[in-house]
């Protein structure tokens, strides 16, 4: 019987211990106010209760909830974007530790199994709106640029759609991931403020559109659009942006069909008009 109580006794024990009770979760912000007042770039450090199977997202959540950092001061609570939660929207991406990736899918218990401090920094190639949150209309404008989406003759019934035979959906399907997250480009030395470079995301849309039955329509024109300045040829082929990659989108094989397009078009093209 003392052996079937010390059996329970050590039962009940081990599930207080797998939830993590009394073990906080210790974030380290990068703040800023506004783009405007560089002069508020600060860091603050925040503990907050760990909760089983945690992300960073839920962690911010609790910061919201009592915004008060770990000396006691109250301070106004940490802005960053988030939408979906499940890594598809790409709303929600931040530096994490040194690495850009999504907060959603970034569980404490694999960055910070032991503890440790967990560091949040905004995107950097994008311009700061405030603390964690980025304006990221810059990708969306690249993809006015590529010319990122199929036409359609009109809004009225057009019927069933081309028929793709399954290789060619298996291969059109990885390209079709991108979430349009800014990993890749946060990634690339060749993305930054001095540069037009559309980004490795772009490209991969060109191949992806290009690739269509009716978005081949004007394939001619995508090609054309990452042929000039800020197209293909800025690509350095870093590979930084396939590493990041939360979708896993085989970019450097889009870099690369892309950039042997670009050249048949640019040494044949004529032929074709």
């Amino acid at each position: 019987m003392a052996k079937a109580s010390g059996d329970k006794a050590n039962g009940a024990a081990a599930p207080a211990e797998a939830r993590g009770e009394g073990r906080l979760v210790h974030l380290r912000v990068r703040r800023q106010d506004t783009a405007d007042r560089p002069e508020t770039r600060r860091w603050e450090e925040f503990k907050v209760p760990y909760l089983p199977q945690m992300n960073v997202i839920s962690a911010l959540q609790q910061v919201q909830r009592d915004p008060r950092t770990v000396d006691g001061k109250d301070v106004a609570p940490v802005v960053w974007e988030a939408v979906c939660l499940e890594e598809v929207c790409g709303s929600c991406t931040m530096v994490i530790n040194g690495r850009v990736r999504q907060a959603c899918s970034a569980l404490i218990d694999q960055i910070a199994p032991k503890g440790e401090v967990i560091t949040l920094e905004p995107m950097s190639k994008f311009p700061l709106v405030r603390d964690l949150l980025v304006d990221r209309s810059r990708m969306f404008e690249d993809m006015k640029r590529v010319r990122a989406w199929i036409d359609i003759d009109g809004t009225h019934e057009l019927g069933p759609g081309p028929r793709e035979s399954p290789e060619r959906q298996e291969e059109r399907y990885p390209l079709s991931r991108c979430m349009t997250c800014g990993c890749c480009v946060e990634a690339c030395p060749q993305y930054n403020d001095g540069t037009k470079f559309v980004g490795a995301f772009a490209i991969n849309l060109v191949r992806l559109y290009n690739m269509h039955p009716s978005g081949a329509m004007h394939a001619g024109e995508r090609l054309e659009s990452v042929m000039g300045e800020g197209g293909i040829t800025d690509c350095g082929k870093s590979q930084n942006c396939v590493e990041v990659c939360p979708k896993e989108i085989p970019l450097v094989d889009s870099l690369a069909t892309v950039a042997r397009d670009t050249t048949k078009r640019m040494l044949f093209g004529w032929l074709l008009k």
